[in-house]
Order: C-alpha cells, then sequence, then structure tokens
C-alpha cells in the first residue's frame, strides 16, 4: 500500500497537483529549504491556472515560432523570433509540472547533455543574431538549435534517441 501512496504522489507531482509537504520533502531533498522549493511554495497556482498559463504560453512560443517562418530570409530576425518562441514553449511545461521538477528533469543524467547543448545553442543563435549580426553565422547557428530541440526533446520519449541513432547509421553506413 505504500508504494502505491508512494506511486500517487508522483503522480500528482508529475502533473502539477498538490503534493504533501511531508511526503514531498521526504521523496525529494531533505537538505531543506533550497531557493527553488521556497519559489515553488510561493507559486502555487490550481488546475486550471496551471492549464491555461501552459496553454497561453504554448500557443504565444508556438505563434512566435510560425512568426519566424514569415521572416525567414532574414535570419537576424528570424533567429530572435524562432528562439524566443522555443523558449516560451520550453517555459510553458514549467506551468504543468512546477519550475523544480522542470530543472530537475532537464538535469536529469539522461539528458542532461541535450539539455546543454539546447541551451547553448539558443545562447549562441541569440549571440550570432544580436551582437554579431552576421547572417550565415544565425542561420547556422539556428540548424544547430533546431537539431538541438529535436535530440533534446526525443530525450523526452522512452529509447526515441536510440532507435534515430540506429536509422541515422544505417541511412548513412557506406559499407555494403
Amino acid at each position: 500500500m505504500e508504494k502505491m501512496n508512494q506511486a500517487y504522489e508522483k503522480v500528482k507531482m508529475l502533473v502539477g497537483m498538490e503534493v504533501d509537504e511531508e511526503a514531498a520533502t521526504s521523496a525529494d531533498d531533505p537538505a531543506g529549504n533550497s531557493f527553488m522549493d521556497e519559489f515553488n511554495r510561493q507559486c502555487t497556482l490550481t488546475t486550471t491556472q496551471r492549464f491555461y498559463g501552459f496553454a497561453i504560453c504554448l500557443a504565444a512560443g508556438l505563434t512566435c515560432t510560425l512568426l519566424s517562418m514569415l521572416v525567414f530570409f532574414h535570419p537576424i530576425k528570424f533567429g530572435i523570433m524562432f528562439t524566443f518562441g522555443n523558449l516560451l514553449a520550453l517555459g510553458s511545461t514549467a506551468f504543468l509540472i512546477g519550475p523544480k521538477r522542470q530543472v530537475n528533469m532537464m538535469l536529469d543524467p539522461i539528458r542532461i547533455y541535450a539539455t546543454a547543448i539546447y541551451l547553448a545553442s539558443m545562447i549562441v543563435a541569440l549571440f550570432c543574431a544580436l551582437y554579431v549580426r552576421n547572417k550565415l553565422l544565425t542561420l547556422l547557428a539556428i540548424i544547430l538549435e533546431f537539431g538541438a530541440l529535436i535530440w533534446y526533446s526525443l530525450s523526452y520519449i522512452p529509447f526515441a534517441r536510440s532507435m534515430v541513432s540506429k536509422v541515422m547509421l544505417a541511412c548513412f553506413d557506406t559499407e555494403f
């Protein structure tokens, strides 16, 4: 019965519902109050508010991403809009699962490298678009960002990255 309660609490945490404080602290970090714990306690939202926040943030992110296609031939504007859309879409999931859970999932050993490459590619794209203002570098950074976004997204699907890796190796294998 204890395992059922723990599983139920984890499901509630995953969808962003309120969990019992003692269960949450015993399951997570017993070290005490960190900044993220305090931030999560101050940012309590109802389930309806979480869904609205998620929907609005995701819609804004997708809108920015789609609008970036209109300025595709202006790589600097495209890079800014595309990256801002990605940031909004990435932040939308924090409404559902909470910012602490979002950061913990992003720093999970399974996806730490995908997260690092994805965030670094966003920074490089914004740097090339805003500071360097080089169209070719911005376009290359956006291609890197798009690839990193796909790889990062695949990290949430079980066995997806290994399957894609095997397919790519089979497609580009030069031995007969």
